[in-house]
């Protein structure tokens, strides 16, 4: 049988075509545009997320028997906060997980209601990319929209009600609303009432591999597949990423995406208590810590995009050969930080610069601020006693030799690489696997489909030298956080 698994991007929709023992077939991508209407804001256009997968599945399954398709699953973007009114039509622009327009609203939820409250009630604290403090910010700015609202959903969530016409989240998207009760795997009444929102408003929570419905009678004829295809709940972009990458039980996953993520999969419930890091519910009916940088691969794109002028990102990196050695460091934020900074008003910044930096040695920090940037979640990780002496790897920064290399060594361990690059789609392939019983469980189908094909070993020589200059990188930004308030 073959089972679809659907990656909501930032930037563009992937789908993937993947037979019950783990073999693709087939990948498709359409991309769509977002918006940035003003400086922090970050929006897109649910209707563009619908239009381009289904135009995406057609070519998709233009070339298989469309008699075997089993079942449809997601992976995608989290916390972006999508309101539809009674008649289930979007009411505004989705605000997306790298919108910062929440610094008043999250300063209320932290500091009024209190972190320690909303670690009782939600197992986490406010960010400004979370769901709950947009809802905070429509009610004040946009009460005319607000008071429309019928529903609230996540991205991924839209095409799910789309194609099967089932209101649904699972558990490792909702952990990310704040409104979400991580340790019992329900919704926090608390937190409701704390936003005033009702419960009617929140779709039914499943675990990420089971079937929430099949696919609606008009778009299995629009697709040429059959009215059983079964619909299953789907995962966050990250938990369904480390389903691709095998990481579930007790694992690291490092994704290297537009954001950046440690992601650490544990048996067992527990909350950093300084709430650097997210607490969340796993995709394989686990738990999770969740270290997410707001821009990885993105600052490199942004640096060989916008700066440099040059596509050829491999070619740049040839000239880099003194690993350990750079005078220049970087602070990728972007977009601001959240692990373990939690500050939307921190900034990109190269320091150290003389008259004989290089343009190698500064495309060589950006590398290596995002690799230090990782490592201060991992650092967050192994003081709470959780050992990390391995990791997967993927996203697209993953292709490259020369970052994984440097990751190796600044964090001090093996880097194994999936021989399935392809992360959020495959995972939610996978769960789409686990959701008609091809797999009894997720640990299950991981085992069966998840084969590493590159391990990356730390170098002494280089742990050393990187060591020196982590503990370097680490003083700057705390050196420079009240000039980037007031820089704001």
């Amino acid at each position: 049988m073959y089972y679809i698994g659907i990656d909501l991007g930032t930037s563009a929709v992937k789908m993937l075509l993947m037979e019950g023992d783990g073999t693709i077939h087939k990948i498709v991508s359409r991309e769509y545009p977002i918006s940035f209407p003003k400086p922090g804001w970050s929006e897109q256009n649910p209707y563009d997320w619908y239009d381009r997968t289904i135009d995406g599945l057609k070519e998709l399954l233009e070339d298989c028997d469309r008699t075997k398709v089993a079942s449809i699953s997601f992976g995608g973007q989290m916390h972006g906060l999508v309101v539809l009114d009674d008649a289930d039509a979007v009411i505004r622009p989705a605000i997306l997980w790298n919108d910062s327009r929440t610094i008043e609203e999250c300063n209320y939820l932290n500091e009024v209601i209190g972190k320690k409250t909303l670690s009782e009630y939600t197992a986490n604290i406010s960010f400004t990319g979370f769901t709950a403090p947009k809802v905070l910010w429509m009610k004040k700015h946009e009460p005319e929209n607000f008071a429309r609202i019928a529903k609230l959903m996540l991205p991924k969530d839209y095409l799910c009600y789309r194609l099967s016409g089932v209101h649904a989240t699972d558990v490792s998207d909702a952990s990310g609303t704040l409104f979400f009760d991580v340790k019992n795997r329900c919704w926090s009444k608390e937190m409701c009432e704390i936003c005033g929102i009702r419960d009617q408003w929140l779709p039914t929570v499943y675990e990420s591999y089971e079937a929430v419905g099949t696919l609606k009678p008009e778009i299995a004829g629009e697709l040429g597949l059959g009215e059983h295809v079964v619909i299953a709940a789907g995962a966050g972009d990250n938990a369904a990423a480390a389903v691709g990458t095998g990481t579930v039980g007790t694992a690291c996953n490092l994704s290297l995406g537009t954001s950046g993520t440690v992601f650490i999969s544990s048996q067992n419930f527990r909350v950093d208590d300084a709430n650097a890091l997210h607490s969340f519910a796993h995709a394989d009916g686990t738990y999770h810590l969740m270290g997410c940088m707001l821009s990885a691969a993105s600052c490199n794109k942004w640096w060989m995009d916008e700066i440099i002028g040059t596509k050829d990102y491999g070619k740049e990196q040839e000239t880099i050969t003194k690993l350990g050695e750079n005078h220049v460091y970087f602070l990728p934020y972007l977009m601001g930080e959240r692990s373990p900074h939690n500050d939307p008003k921190a900034r990109g910044t190269f320091i150290g610069l003389t008259m004989d930096s290089t343009r190698a040695d500064m495309t060589q920090a950006v590398l290596e601020g995002v690799a230090f940037a990782l490592r201060d979640s991992i650092e967050v990780a192994r003081k709470l006693g959780i050992v990390i002496d391995s990791t997967k790897i993927c996203g697209g920064g993953a292709k490259s030799p020369l970052w994984k290399r440097m990751i190796a060594n600044i964090l001090n361990v093996t880097v194994e690489v999936p021989k399935s690059e392809e992360g959020p789609s495959m995972g939610a392939a996978m769960l789409a696997a686990v959701a008609c019983g091809e797999y009894d469980s997720v640990q299950a189908a991981a085992d069966a489909i998840v084969t590493v094909r590159e391990v990356i070993e730390p170098e002494p020589e280089l742990v050393e030298k990187y060591e020196a200059r982590y503990q370097t990188f680490r003083e700057i930004y705390p050196v420079l956080r009240p000039l980037f308030q007031k820089l704001d």
